[in-house]
């Protein structure tokens, strides 16, 4: 296998950020002996986390050499720089590697080097020290090691690959359910993925039994180390439970088959793959096991999964990140105090997001005192909550708390706010009637922003002094954790609220995406679209759990599910205010009114089954027609391909990428699929409809 370093080496391209292995000597205390530790570092903040190309892996194998090979150093401990271990394999690089004999060589690297950390492999013991994100080939080298620590504050970790259409390449597919059993390793490795791409905390880590000790605090390392000393001396023992191989594993498979094809429909390559993987893993040897992770790595490597996956990690690593369209960033004014106008839950989360991550004074104001202060009691609560979880400290939060204040003058609240967002009801006439009130005190400069999610940004900026200030600035519910923020520009919008929206957006951690004043938007037209076509094969006849089924691995969840979670009040206002605009492909269903009429709020019971008061309601035409469920996708998928051309050739988005990225990042849908378009021009529905691909 040492050949494998000469056929890496050879990988090495100037494009790759190398990860460098910094090796010290570390004496520890009451006689264990020297520690060799290796610290990871690509030597840039945390805006971009360490990650395992070629070229990063032959620095941490020469790292992990150098250790074995000092008679000094008696043991190996493996961390990152502050807060990030690593992030995983480099993808670009493995989009890059191209050859099948090159995917073969990253995942043997990967292997082999990661390998040495075994000690009885390298002959030295060895401790994983998870000081923050740990994801993938990130988690893997401290699962390669012996024994294992974390810091209980971490935000993130896991094996999400099977997210990204590959399974765990160096070792978390043995690894894991030989340490912890099949159950916690299906749970890691397939049912987190498929949900949204969850991750575990560091408190999780441990409870899961991934690691061995956890601490808390700035001095996480001295500790993990006076740890892992008194590991060497036998003064501390560590005992892992056995691994129940009998009854319990199977069933954990069969478990996870059953989760992957109701996650995926059974398209996912990558789950059945992983599932295979953990049935072998039962009675594998780990080189076995390990052979079988570099065959499957191969062997995704040529699916259309990781094509469609490396082109969504393109999008939400490299497009994100340089918006198309958005104007010169100079041009954004400095935001130095927020107004929202309104204090309900919405413009709380605002307040919330905004206050923490600007760190500018931020009022909310409301029709009276006592609604504002309760946004604002919103809001200190939620910090209080950061305090006891640790995420603040006392001082931290009272700082924060300080800068939200409620005010009902708009004078007192605006006369020196450089960015008004409205979170007020969903009608054009009250968005008017807030705005111009707040245009009357506000300064010149300010921006004002909307979070409408349909309505017309033009329209509602035509009676203002300044229309050239108004931009569209649409979250996603909830508000802190989607990371997409539609940013509408109307016809009179000008090129400094433009750059000011996208400044604030990128200062608030979100995902940023230029959109054409349209009815609805990206996310919300397709969304819609979406619902109204699956609401019309119901209301023709088919059951309704028949057409959740049909879009198992393309939406984040069932559209009737999605329908309860959205609120079937806000979906059918959508639905009306696009029929209004496309009356002749936007379908409103005359149950979903019925349903929204009685304020029932889920289309399912408790029981998984439609709620016995919306089926008393729906009514079916007298020679109903039930489809299947390829009928009902073929159905959806097409009329999903017809929005998108039109969108394109309307100018909404700029480009088919632009869709992809929204709806990835806004509605949750699957990396794997590339988001909608890659999965459309897959299928040949795109040549379908239209008459050419989409790329």
């Amino acid at each position: 296998m040492s050949d494998v370093i000469t056929r890496a080496e050879a990988l090495i391209s100037d494009a790759e950020v190398i990860t460098q292995a910094k090796l010290r000597k570390v004496t520890l205390p009451g006689a264990a002996g020297v520690m060799g530790l290796i610290t990871l570092d690509n030597g840039f903040d945390h805006t971009k986390p360490n990650t395992f190309g070629p070229g990063s892996l032959v620095e941490l194998n020469k790292a992990i050499d150098a250790a074995l090979a000092d008679d000094e150093i008696t043991s190996i401990g493996v961390t990152g720089k502050p807060f990030i271990l690593a992030a995983g394999a480099d993808l670009t690089a493995l989009r890059s590697a191209g050859s099948v004999e090159a995917i073969r060589t990253i995942a043997e690297l990967g292997h082999f080097v990661f390998g040495k950390l075994d000690s009885a492999v390298g002959g030295k013991k060895s401790f994983g020290f998870i000081n923050g994100l740990a994801l993938g080939g990130g988690f893997e080298v401290a699962l390669n090691c012996d024994y294992r620590t974390v810091l209980d504050s971490i935000p993130a970790a896991g094996l999400p690959e099977v997210m990204l259409g590959l399974v765990p390449g160096w070792g978390g597919a043995w690894l894991v359910p030989n340490l912890v059993g099949a159950g916690t390793a299906v749970k890691v490795a397939l049912e987190n993925p498929l949900n949204q791409g969850k991750v575990l905390k560091g408190t999780e880590v441990f409870d899961l039994g991934l690691a061995d000790a956890i601490f808390t605090g700035a001095d996480y390392l001295e500790q993990s180390l006076l740890w892992a000393s008194r590991v060497l001396t036998g003064d501390v023992t560590v005992e892992r439970p056995e691994v129940d191989r009998g009854k319990a594993w199977d069933d954990a498979v069969g478990w996870g088959r059953m989760v992957a094809a109701g996650k995926t429909g059974g398209k996912s390559v990558a789950a059945t793959r992983l599932l295979d993987l953990i049935e072998a893993a039962k009675t594998n040897t780990k080189a076995e096991g390990f052979a079988l992770e570099d065959q499957a790595l191969v062997d995704m490597a040529a699916t259309p999964e990781l094509d469609a996956s490396l082109y969504s990690f393109d999008l939400t690593q490299k497009r994100a990140k340089r918006p198309a369209g958005a104007p010169d960033k100079a041009l954004a004014r400095k935001v130095t105090k927020v107004g929202i106008i309104g204090a309900g839950l919405m413009a709380s989360q605002f307040a919330l997001l905004f206050v923490r991550r600007l760190k500018v004074p931020v009022v909310l104001t409301d029709l009276d005192q006592e609604r504002a202060d309760k946004g604002v009691a919103y809001v200190h609560g939620e910090i209080d909550k950061l305090v006891a979880k640790g995420r603040l400290t006392t001082d931290g939060a009272n700082r924060l708390k300080a800068l939200v204040t409620a005010e009902v003058d708009y004078a007192k609240a605006f006369g020196d706010a450089d960015f008004i967002i409205e979170a007020v009801f969903e009608e054009m006439g009250v968005k008017k009637t807030v705005f111009g009130n707040a245009e009357k005190v506000a300064p010149a400069h300010a921006v004002f922003a909307t979070n409408t999610s349909s309505l017309s940004i033009t329209e509602m900026a035509a009676d203002l002094e300044h229309p050239e200030r108004v931009v569209g600035f649409h979250f996603f519910n909830p508000v802190a954790i989607m990371p997409l923020v539609e940013i509408i520009k109307g016809e009179t919008t000008s090129d400094e609220a433009l750059a000011t929206a996208f400044a604030t957006s990128r200062g608030l951690g979100k995902t940023s995406i230029l959109v054409k004043d349209s009815p609805s938007f990206i996310v919300n037209r397709l969304l819609g679209r979406f619902m109204g076509e699956v609401a019309k094969v119901v209301d023709e006849g088919t059951p309704v759990k028949d057409a959740d089924a049909a879009f198992a691995g393309l939406a984040p969840m069932p559209p009737f599910v999605l329908l309860g979670l959205v609120g079937p009040a806000i979906a059918l206002h959508n639905n009306e205010t696009l029929n209004r605009a496309f009356p002749d492909r936007m379908y409103v269903s005359e149950n979903l009114k019925k349903v929204v009429e009685a304020k029932i709020g889920s289309w399912y019971g408790a029981d998984g089954e439609v709620a016995p008061e919306v089926a008393a309601l729906v009514t079916l035409p007298e020679n109903p027609v039930v489809k299947s469920t390829d009928e009902v996708r073929g159905q959806v998928l097409e009329a999903l391909a017809d929005e998108i051309r039109l969108m394109l050739d309307e100018g909404v988005a700029s480009a088919p990428e632009d869709i992809d990225l929204a709806m990835i990042m806004g509605a949750g849908f699957t990396f794997w699929n590339g988001g909608i378009t890659k999965l459309l021009d897959r299928e040949g529905v795109s040549e379908k409809v239209t008459g050419k691909k989409f790329h």
